[in-house]
């Protein structure tokens, strides 16, 4: 009989409050041994909260966390089983980075030359072997976050916790940083949890990402599925960018928009109902033929933005907002594109999502 895995991590109806203020609000998930995941939301919406909560260093209103079969939630930060890498990164400014990494390890009785065997295995997996001896003021920004990451996992913890990582850099160190992590992960294939308030970040690098909202859990998934399928629109409008378009449901085949009609397959909604519908910027096609699914706008603005250009529309189906079209830079058709023309636009029925409106 097949046993149904154990989550490595588990959290039980977890909540917080800060005073009257609740942080966190009930909430339960469960991770796998070995996944890489992200907490992921706006500031204020509960993520570092609840990170805090799994090292101890925030003590829970409510709820259990079970590590690894072991109710860890009474527990006091120094008997749990996690590394963790800060914002900031912490590191201790009159300390080598040789000390700053053996520095746990010296606490817990190593010997010196084990400490030293160990110290040099993490400096040569980080890349830094030649900094052993400077000090944090003499390290790059992402230097400074590699010492730090290799102090989280000296004393070869289970769990890696990480607090916005890759926040303080600046946006090149940071995607560069973000692609060693990954490999970083599956290295050491150590169960992770990364904090983040950057969408980019969190698709680029996660296994699974848990988008959070004023304490809630509003949506978990991979990366594909919460950007292709958001279940509501916070989601949608968080993880990258969305047209949400106010339509009324025909029937269940077909959604009205303005005069014209969409086909919609299997929406689910009673006829007659107002919908917001969902359509990220590279899911419509500017259109020069005039059919019966073709919207026309004004185009308002366009931004050159390398590999695509941004195209901001009037239309009379946002009445108070732009329409924002990604177009990729092919073609010849995108050299005629200007401030002032009017243009046709489609949507494709399987690229939307459409969600209830909230009266």
């Amino acid at each position: 009989i097949m046993e149904k895995a154990v989550s490595y991590l588990s959290i039980k109806n977890l909540s917080k409050f800060f005073g009257k203020f609740l942080a966190l609000d009930d909430v339960s998930i469960d991770i796998s041994a070995g996944e890489f995941v992200c907490f992921l939301g706006p500031s204020g919406c509960g993520k570092t909260t609840l990170l805090r909560c799994i090292a101890g260093l925030e003590v829970q209103s409510f709820g259990t966390i079970i590590q690894n079969s072991e109710i860890i939630s009474g527990l006091p930060t120094s008997q749990r089983d996690f590394g963790i890498v800060f914002q900031s990164y912490a590191l201790f400014p009159n300390l080598s980075c040789f000390q700053n990494i053996s520095y746990g390890l010296e606490n817990l009785g190593w010997d010196k030359k084990d400490i030293t065997k160990r110290v040099e295995e993490l400096l040569l997996l980080v890349g830094l072997s030649d900094h052993s001896a400077k000090y944090p003021s003499q390290l790059s920004g992402g230097e400074q976050q590699r010492i730090a990451l290799a102090r989280a996992i000296a004393a070869s913890p289970n769990l890696l916790l990480l607090d916005e990582p890759l926040s303080a850099l600046d946006a090149k160190v940071r995607v560069h940083l973000r692609q060693e992590l990954k490999s970083f992960h599956r290295r050491l294939g150590l169960t992770t949890i990364m904090v983040t308030h950057d969408q980019e970040e969190a698709l680029s690098i996660a296994d699974r990402i848990f988008v959070m909202d004023r304490g809630k859990i509003m949506q978990f998934g991979t990366p594909e599925d919460i950007y292709a399928n958001s279940s509501n629109p916070f989601v949608a409008n968080f993880i990258g960018m969305t047209n949400f378009i106010e339509g009324k449901v025909l029937n269940e085949k077909v959604i009205k928009i303005d005069d014209k009609q969409i086909d919609f397959i299997g929406h689910g909604f009673a006829k007659g109902t107002k919908v917001l519908v969902a359509a990220r910027p590279e899911c419509i096609q500017l259109s020069r033929k005039n059919t019966k699914n073709i919207f026309n706008g004004k185009v308002a603005d366009v931004e050159f933005l390398g590999s695509f250009l941004r195209i901001y529309l009037e239309t009379s189906i946002m009445p108070n907002q732009r329409l924002i079209v990604d177009k990729p830079m092919v073609g010849d058709f995108d050299k005629s594109i200007s401030v002032g023309d009017v243009v046709g636009f489609k949507m494709l029925p399987t690229h939307l999502n459409v969600y209830e409106c909230d009266e």
